[in-house]
């Protein structure tokens, strides 16, 4: 009884001072410093899963309760726009019941998060961002139910990255510009770097281009991910696993981006 007592001690010690640790990255923040963009690769829910003797695709419901959680972070910091990267194209190469399982949560989330009270109290936007035609109907209406639920808004921008692929994206945006050119709407010579931002599916986003990219569990690289947008992006790489993301982890990632000497090349 006494050893649970003092594990239980130390567990609510342990809790307090992260609590007041938060509070003093929060104070360090400046809130008119902050990136217009945040786009975040969520990555280790698998070994989340592994980690916690379940199957793979229960993290992937872990971790779809933790962007949740971030999204609100997110929004209560100000933070105009969020990019999600949730499914690339080379994900489905994964096992099937694995796919299945996702394609299930997708449509549940995406369901959800249209009719979620907050998302209309801050008139936040939300779009799927990728080759949505891949996925399966029911997924297709469920984004498109998200979609029209929220078409109007524009306080809050949250992408949802999924059938995504980086260098696909510049793919398709090439195709639509042939298309435009093809058609006579459209001179060669008049195609510019705007002409291609224009034709990307982060059109639509008053800042396009993230300020800043975090990724968890440790890996460095950005895997296809907005390659395009990401050209003077600061990158974040965080050793957790995506379910066990903090938000000591997202203001330290906030604070760091802020130390930062951004040049732009120049």
């Amino acid at each position: 009884m006494k050893n649970i007592m003092l594990n239980l001690y130390n567990k609510i010690k342990k809790l307090g001072i992260l609590k007041i640790y938060e509070k003093k990255l929060e104070l360090e923040i400046d809130k008119n410093n902050l990136p217009k963009h945040i786009a975040i690769i969520m990555d280790g829910n698998r070994r989340t899963a592994k980690m916690l003797g379940k199957k793979s695709y229960e993290g992937h419901y872990l971790g779809a309760e933790k962007a949740k959680e971030v999204l609100r972070w997110t929004r209560d910091l100000g933070i105009k726009v969020v990019t999600l990267y949730s499914f690339s194209l080379e994900n489905f190469n994964r096992p099937k019941e694995e796919i299945d399982v996702l394609m299930k949560l997708f449509k549940e989330k995406f369901y959800e998060i249209a009719d979620d009270k907050d998302i209309h109290k801050y008139k936040v936007r939300v779009k799927a961002i990728g080759r949505i035609h891949l996925l399966p109907k029911d997924v297709q209406e469920a984004i498109k139910y998200a979609e029209e639920r929220t078409k109007n808004y524009n306080n809050f921008y949250v992408n949802i990255a999924i059938a995504y692929g980086g260098q696909q994206e510049i793919v398709d945006a090439v195709r639509k510009i042939a298309e435009k050119v093809k058609k006579g709407e459209l001179n060669p010579e008049d195609i510019d770097k705007e002409t291609i931002d224009d034709h990307l599916y982060t059109s639509h986003l008053p800042h396009p281009e993230p300020d800043l990219i975090i990724r968890t569990s440790g890996e460095e690289r950005i895997s296809n991910f907005l390659i395009w947008q990401s050209s003077y992006s600061e990158l974040y790489f965080c050793d957790v696993y995506w379910p066990f993301f903090r938000k000591i982890d997202f203001l330290r990632a906030i604070r760091d981006y802020q130390r930062r000497q951004r040049r732009f090349g120049k």
